[in-house]
Order: structure tokens, then sequence, then C-alpha cells
């Protein structure tokens, strides 16, 4: 691990012991994480012992399923499971991939307002063969037209008690996503108040209960600086392997260049 990656653990420590951090997250969907990020981030939730919540390409994405088993993960998401027909295809690859006895839990986003409107006919189906969901507020709120500005208004709010009553009535387990901020903690607070097990930043997921705790904006604060500090490992470590082949293209440069003189004085005796 290099220095970067030092830092980072010690705050998926911090943030472990002291604000309720139980997992961290990646994306094979918007995210696009490639093979290696993967990997050092199981190598930092495995130091730090953590979970590791795994977002997949789509409801039917069985390459990224199989690929999950590969890596390991605790948590698989599909995203954009608008329907119960998307809902059943999603159940189908995680049958075709996973044995029934698999220890990894399965949940679906909810990020539409299509999504929320078919969410009593979907219920049934999540209850008998899936573990949670997951609501994704920012798609959430730009679907029903709103800026993104509008994450933590009241009727966003009142969405998410829909769903949380829904999880609680189905016991299946609610995780609340979409740009948790110092500001989201008033509608967190009421959400878990009927149910919320779980809230995540863009790569940090907490324990409900942590939002009920007096070390909330510290833990906020540490999780952005975790993805800060991930974003700028990220970026040198593409620099290093963009530039590692430089002093060869030079090379070869300097040899077309002297390669194009000869010809040109060959062409002019």
């Amino acid at each position: 691990m290099n220095s970067t990656e030092r830092r980072m653990l010690d705050m998926l420590k911090k943030g472990r012991d002291r604000y309720g951090v139980v997992a961290i997250k990646a994306e094979f969907e918007a995210e696009g994480t490639r093979p290696d990020e993967l990997l050092r981030l199981l190598e930092l939730a495995w130091r730090a012992d953590l979970d590791v919540a795994l977002k997949i390409g789509g409801c039917e994405a069985v390459s990224d399923l199989l690929a999950s088993k590969l890596y390991g993960a605790n948590y698989i998401i599909a995203p954009m499971v608008e329907t119960p027909y998307a809902l059943s295809k999603f159940v189908d690859a995680r049958n075709k991939t996973y044995p029934a006895d698999s220890d990894t839990q399965f949940l679906f986003n909810l990020e539409t307002e299509a999504t929320l409107a078919n969410l009593d006919a979907m219920l049934p189906l999540a209850r008998a063969e899936l573990d949670g969901i997951v609501f994704g507020r920012v798609d959430f709120t730009l679907s029903r037209g709103l800026p993104r500005g509008a994450i933590n208004e009241r009727q966003i709010t009142d969405a998410v008690l829909r769903v949380a009553e829904a999880c609680r009535a189905n016991d299946l387990e609610l995780v609340v996503g979409g740009s948790v901020a110092v500001e989201a903690i008033a509608a967190l607070r009421e959400i878990r108040s009927v149910r919320l097990d779980r809230f995540e930043t863009r790569k940090v997921i907490f324990d409900g209960a942590a939002v009920e705790a007096p070390g909330f904006e510290a833990g906020i604060a540490n999780a952005v600086s975790f993805e800060l500090a991930w974003l700028q490992n990220k970026r040198e470590y593409y620099l290093a392997i963009a530039d590692e082949d430089l002093p060869r293209i030079r090379m070869m440069q300097d040899r077309d260049a002297a390669a194009a003189r000869t010809k040109l004085a060959s062409v002019a005796a």
C-alpha cells in the first residue's frame, strides 16, 4: 500500500470505530469501477474489517454477478429495477449465479417515480426472494423533474417514508443513498423512526443508527475525506500508467524524425 492508501485505511478504521461505518461501495454501473480499482477497494475493506457493497450494471447483468462471486461482495444491488418483470429478471439472474445458501444479500434500487408507482406490485416478490431496497434519492429527485438541490425537500422525504413503511411491513431492509451530507440529517432521522438499516455516501456505508449519534457530522466529513483521497489515488495510478512508456515514445519519435531527415537528404542528393 502507498501512503495515500494507508491514510485511507486509517480513515476507514476511524469511521468503523467512531462513526458507524459498516461497508464500502463500488459500482459497475454509473461509476464504472474497473477490476484493478475494485481489487484496491477490496484490500482496504479487508484490512479495515468492513463489508463490501457492489452495484451491478443492470437487473440481468449475469457477467457482473459472476464477477462478484470471484471478487467477493456482501451486498449486491441492482439498479433501475422499475417493474415487477425487471425484478423477476434480477431474481432469475441471482438464482443462475449464486447458490441458494449464499450469505450475500441482494437488494434493488428504487430510484425513479416509475418504480415507486409499481412498488406495491413488486413487494410480494421482493419479500419472498430479496433482502431489501436501496432508495437512490438523487435519481429519484431528478426523475420527478426537480433539480438535484431538492433532494432534502418534503416531497422527497415523504416518498422515502412511504418506502420505509413498506420495508417495515414486509421485513425488507432499507438503505438510503443519494447525496447524503450533513444537510440530510433531519430527513434521515425521520426515516430512521420508521425504518433505516443503512445510509450511504458515494463510497461509504453507515449503520442506520449512526444518524442518531452525536458524531454524525464528523462521520460524514471523514467519509468525504476518504472519497477525495480515493479519487486522488485513482488519478495518480492512471497518470503513472499513462506516462510509463513516455521515455520509449520519445526515443521512437527521435528515431522516426532521424529516419525522415535521412530520407529527405537522400532525395535531395
